[in-house]
């Protein structure tokens, strides 16, 4: 298990002037990535997250308690095909692409549970739960859908608490230390998926 890239954002208007009703709707989704296997620059973390990184909305990105989103690189194929499908577009999507801080390798939802740590190059972190996706990521990855993907397939990917921060550049490796297993990230978003009051999320 290991940490792929590092990517980091700046709030920025999500849809320009093409879209009638969200004109001021602005975001940090899009980010990019500033430290890779190819390029492993040391990156600052705090308790906040990735330093430089912004969120527009702290009610539902950042803060203490949703400090860094990761998201696994195995569901990278599965956004590829999907999105070439739908946009009719060839699809290739950068680490980042979906609005994630942390993009790692060798661990998914199903193994990653409330309460686990991960120690990753040193630094400790404590996973908190799932990314609910809303009509920013439909936006982001130009697919009217895209939410309503994430939840089905159940690639939502989860936040981390920042326990001891420092210093971390990609490619340092992973360590898993299991917590008390009450539910893990896969069961959280099954959990979401079946409420009935989630037609927001796809509108």
């Amino acid at each position: 298990m290991r940490l792929l890239s590092i990517s980091s954002g700046k709030v920025a208007p999500l849809f320009g002037d093409h879209h009638p009703n969200y004109k001021t709707v602005a975001s940090a989704i899009r980010k990019q990535s500033i430290s890779t296997l190819e390029n492993p620059e040391s990156v600052e973390i705090t308790k906040l997250g990735v330093k430089g990184d912004e969120q527009a909305d702290l009610s539902v990105h950042g803060g203490l308690e949703k400090a860094i989103y990761v998201y696994p690189v195995e569901h990278y194929g599965f956004w590829n095909e999907l999105l070439t499908r739908e946009t009719k577009k060839s699809v290739q999507l950068q680490y980042g692409a979906i609005g994630e801080n942390f993009t790692i390798e060798g661990l998914v939802e199903n193994d990653v549970h409330v309460g686990d740590k991960l120690i990753i190059g040193g630094l400790e972190f404590s996973v908190v739960k799932l990314r609910e996706p809303c009509f920013k990521f439909n936006a982001a990855m130009g697919y009217k859908s895209a939410a309503k993907a994430m939840l089905q397939s159940g690639f939502s990917g989860w936040y981390l608490r920042v326990n001891q921060g420092g210093s971390l550049t990609a490619g340092a490796e992973i360590k898993h230390v299991p917590g008390p297993k009450d539910i893990s990230i896969a069961a959280q978003n099954l959990a979401l998926l079946n409420r009935s009051n989630q037609q927001h999320l796809w509108e």
